[in-house]
């Protein structure tokens, strides 16, 4: 399985470089523009990486380290705090940039003006998000099956974490692409902030169900290295692929408003679904009306700190 998700991730980083364009339309960013994308890009590289690691490993300090604890109310508004960046980075900033690049002049009004493809494809990815997770469910419900034959339960918490993991890299690639090929730093800075987030909690969901799982220690690197560098190295092939064509050629806007689309509507979903909703509709949140009332503050607060920096963006 590790062979596969190796392999699936290679064939996923490989394919954008094969798209390229010489077609040009007059540019209308600045050099200085393009070299300030870049550093904010190669920090992202190395803020993603720390997330990532530290997320995926933090499962195997909690054991000596209560405070870390992830039923701990601090936990839950720290997620909501979260998520909320999560959302609005998805909304304010992504998707109003992925709208922008597919409504380019340069883009011909067949079929890029006569139908709304952000939306359509911010749906899809979030769909397809959301059939992966119920493929990793599905898993999940055909090996419980298989404990009750007195199968292992290890044997569970192995192939769910490796299902889980193959749906990680597949929309963390996608992001990471999308965040290395983008030219505008207004999107680049809030996304990185996002994906630092998004990546910190994905990894503690991931690296629970290694820890559960109980893999030798080779396995284990091989799985938190696998996770840590998949978006970095997204980014790094999104990097590549920006220096292949002009920034405001039609091949590069629909591939950077496409790519923009699909981590919009994956961000979405992941902020509604696996922080928001699985943690408000849980049994400790429900019964402490304290602490629904301290995570919708927090939830609002990120929200309204990420909005705010869409104007900042503009300044």
């Amino acid at each position: 399985m590790t062979k596969f998700l190796t392999i699936f991730t290679l064939i996923l980083l490989v394919g954008p470089i094969q798209v390229s364009s010489k077609c040009t339309c007059e540019s209308q960013e600045e050099d200085g523009n393009i070299s300030e994308a870049l550093k904010y890009k190669l920090v992202s590289i190395a803020s993603i990486l720390l997330a990532s690691a530290l997320g995926v490993s933090l499962p195997f300090l909690v054991k000596r380290f209560r405070f870390l604890n992830p039923e701990k109310d601090i936990y839950f508004l720290i997620k909501a705090f979260a998520a909320g960046i999560i959302l609005a980075t998805g909304f304010v900033h992504v998707l109003p940039d992925a709208y922008q690049s597919l409504n380019s002049p340069c883009l011909s009004e067949n079929p890029w003006g006569k139908f709304p493809f952000m939306g359509f494809v911010a749906m899809v990815s979030a769909i397809g998000t959301l059939l992966m997770e119920a493929f990793a469910a599905h898993v999940h419900g055909s090996i419980s099956v298989l404990e009750e034959s007195n199968s292992s339960d290890l044997v569970r918490h192995r192939i769910i974490s490796q299902v889980l993991e193959l749906g990680i890299v597949v929309h963390s690639v996608i992001i990471g692409i999308s965040l290395g090929a983008s030219e505008s730093t207004k999107t680049i800075k809030p996304l990185v902030a996002a994906l630092s987030f998004h990546q910190l909690f994905e990894g503690m969901g991931l690296g629970g169900c290694i820890s559960q799982a109980k893999f030798n220690h080779r396995t284990v690197a091989i799985m938190v290295l696998f996770f840590s560098l998949t978006t970095p190295t997204g980014i790094a092939v999104g990097i590549g692929i920006s220096k292949m064509y002009n920034v405001n050629s039609p091949t590069a806007l629909i591939v950077q408003g496409l790519l923009l689309s699909a981590s919009a509507g994956i961000l979405i979903y992941m902020a509604f679904v696996d922080l928001l909703a699985a943690d408000f509709m849980s049994k400790k949140m429900l019964s402490n009306f304290r602490l629904q009332v301290g995570a919708s503050f927090t939830l609002l607060l990120g929200t309204c700190c990420m909005s705010l920096l869409a104007k900042w963006g503009e300044s």
